[in-house]
Formats: structure tokens, C-alpha cells, sequence
């Protein structure tokens, strides 16, 4: 119990000094927006094909890329023995420079994952250690490090589904959505949190904001929408079609049912094409409705939150009719990434209201 106090003590404001709740706000939005870029570099890893072309998880060792070509043919080595590259690099192979590029933003994507863990923990504990955090916030600045620490290990379990296979060709579609939805959830946190901290420095008795039960409902549609998104994303599932509103030609795609109704429902790429596609309208309404609910509350939050899901539907249907193309779907997931923020803030709002 002694331990315990001491911890929680660390956290809180001393008695008779002032915490800086404003200041503990900008630095979580200035992770959240962190969190945001790798959301974009993670889905530009993605798309090119790059997860699997580091096979190793150094903590240390790397965080630098190698320094020589006789360091870059070991890494080229290492990938040449993976499903991956013996399936799907065709006849000719790949040559040392692309296998440089796809190497670069797994490589990219891993180092902000560890600017994000000391932009984190570096701040938190100068704010501790002069007591600037406001009571009753430790705890969640806490469980929101240990959300960090836990992606990079979260990470490393999906590339090794890949890395370790020895029939598939890419991490597992279930691995790459816990992966996904985790960083968006700790987005989530911090600008919730942020939102309270503003509250509390305009006003030293405010209280957090609540989660109403609209709010929630609205928050798990959503939550359904980035799970079948990631789970497109995890299949290549994208690729089924290229035309809209049709897929293929027809409303309703054929769905092969022979392996179960919950297999099929997470693994059949053109059923979940299809679901992602049209659970999204379901999404823009819930939507409507909460930025409709907090207009006049939060007006920012209201135009931010239609602003955000037109832009990532219309996004949503340039990806499909390009073939996928990777700009504009990496530009669908940062839209995502920002409508999650948007929504969050609105939330907030409503539960203030």
C-alpha cells in the first residue's frame, strides 16, 4: 500500500503549487499528432509491400539502417528467405534498390514508434518530477505509456506472423487490425485527455467530460468501420473490385460460405470489401448525428467531423476506382486517422454539454 501511495504521489500536484494542466494538453496533442504520422507511415508500409523486409525486432541495434553494402546484403539476405519474397517477387526477383525502398518505411515506421515512446516518456517524467500533473491524470498518462510500449510489441507479434510463415505472403490480417485500432485507440486517449486538460485550465473545478451513451454508441460504429477497413487493408481486400457503386458488376458480391458464416465473415476478401463499402453509410450517419447534436456546443468540432468523413468517403471510392492507387489510399488512412480525432473531440463535447 506504501508503494502504491508513493507511485500515485508522483503523478499528483503537491499541495500549494499550481499544476499546468495547458501545458500537459499541448504536449498530448503534439503526440497525437505523432500518432497520426505513423498511422499515415504504417499504411504507406503497407501498401508497398514493405512490413516484412526487416525479419528482426532490435530495440537497440535498430534504430540505425546499415552503413555498408556488405551490412545491406545480409539484410537482403534475411528477407530473401521469406514467403514473401520467394512467392510474390516473380521470376526476375528484386534487385538490392527496391528491396531498399520497402526497407525504408518498415524502417521509418519503427523509429517514429520510438520518437513517439520518448516524446511520451521524456515530457511525463519532467512533469512528474516538478508535480505539474493535475490530480487524479497520472493514471492515465500511465496506461497511455503502456499502450506505447505495448504497440511496439503488438508490432513485432504481427510482422512475426509474417516473418515466421511459411505459406503466407503477408502478417495476419487479425494481428495488423489489433496493431491499427490500438494506435487509433491511444489517439483517442490523448485528445480526449487534452480536451479535459483544457477544460480544467480555463476552469480549476471542472470536471472530465463523461461518455454519454450516444457518444458510445456512435463510437462503436466507428469502431466497426476501422475494423473492416483494417481488415481490407490486412487481405488487400481493396483489390476485389475497381468499380463503385457496383463490385464487379453486381450489388452483392458472391461469397464463398463453404468454411463457416464467422470465417467467411472475416476472411473473404470480397464480402469484406463489400461490408467495408456499405457500413460506411451506416458510419456517415451516426456521424451527422453526433456533429448535428454538438453544433452548437463546439462548432469546430461539428464542421471538423463532417469535414473528415466526406473527405475520407470520397477517398474511400478514388482508392477503389484507381486500383489502389498508394497515395491516395495512404491519404484514406491518415483522413481516418483524423476523423477518429474529430470524432473523439465532438464526444468530448457532447459529454460536456
Amino acid at each position: 500500500m506504501a508503494t502504491s501511495a508513493s507511485v500515485s504521489n508522483l503523478f499528483r500536484s503537491a499541495p500549494g503549487t499550481s499544476a499546468r494542466p495547458l501545458a500537459v494538453a499541448r504536449w498530448l496533442e503534439i503526440v497525437a499528432a505523432l500518432v497520426v504520422l505513423i498511422v499515415l507511415v504504417g499504411g504507406i508500409t503497407r501498401l508497398t509491400e514493405s512490413g516484412l523486409s526487416i525479419t528482426e525486432w532490435n530495440v537497440v541495434s535498430g534504430i540505425f539502417p546499415p552503413l555498408s553494402e556488405a551490412a545491406w546484403q545480409a539484410e537482403f539476405a534475411k528477407y530473401r528467405l521469406t514467403a514473401e519474397y520467394r512467392m510474390e517477387s516473380g521470376p526476375a526477383g528484386m534487385d538490392l534498390a527496391a528491396f531498399k525502398f520497402i526497407f525504408f518505411w518498415e524502417w521509418f515506421h519503427r523509429i517514429l514508434g520510438r520518437v513517439i515512446g520518448l516524446a511520451f516518456l521524456v515530457p511525463l517524467i519532467v512533469f512528474a518530477a516538478r508535480r505539474a500533473i493535475p490530480a487524479g491524470y497520472g493514471w492515465r498518462l500511465g496506461a497511455m505509456f503502456g499502450l506505447i510500449c505495448g504497440q511496439g510489441a503488438l508490432g513485432w507479434y504481427m510482422v512475426s506472423s509474417g516473418v515466421g510463415a511459411t505459406s503466407l505472403t503477408d502478417v495476419s490480417h487479425y494481428r495488423l487490425a489489433a496493431h491499427l485500432l490500438t494506435a487509433l485507440f491511444l489517439l483517442a486517449g490523448l485528445v480526449w485527455t487534452a480536451r479535459d486538460l483544457r477544460l480544467l485550465a480555463s476552469d480549476p473545478a471542472a470536471k472530465p467530460a463523461p461518455l454519454t451513451v450516444g457518444a458510445a454508441v456512435v463510437g462503436a460504429v466507428l469502431f466497426v468501420q476501422l475494423l473492416l477497413g483494417a481488415w481490407v487493408a490486412g487481405l488487400n481486400a481493396g483489390h476485389a473490385a475497381s468499380d463503385w457503386p457496383l463490385m464487379n458488376g453486381r450489388l452483392v458480391p458472391e461469397a464463398d460460405w463453404s468454411n463457416g458464416v464467422l470465417f467467411t465473415l472475416t476472411n473473404d476478401p470480397f464480402l469484406l470489401h463489400f461490408m467495408h463499402r456499405w457500413w460506411a453509410w451506416i458510419a456517415v450517419a451516426a456521424l451527422v448525428w453526433l456533429a448535428r447534436r454538438v453544433r452548437k456546443a463546439d462548432r469546430f468540432a461539428s464542421i471538423a467531423v463532417n469535414a473528415a468523413f466526406g473527405t475520407m468517403v470520397l477517398l474511400g471510392i478514388a482508392t477503389v476506382m484507381s486500383g489502389v492507387s498508394l497515395w491516395i489510399a495512404a491519404a484514406h488512412q491518415l483522413v481516418g486517422a483524423l476523423t477518429v480525432a474529430a470524432t473523439v473531440r465532438a464526444m468530448h463535447s457532447y459529454g460536456r454539454a
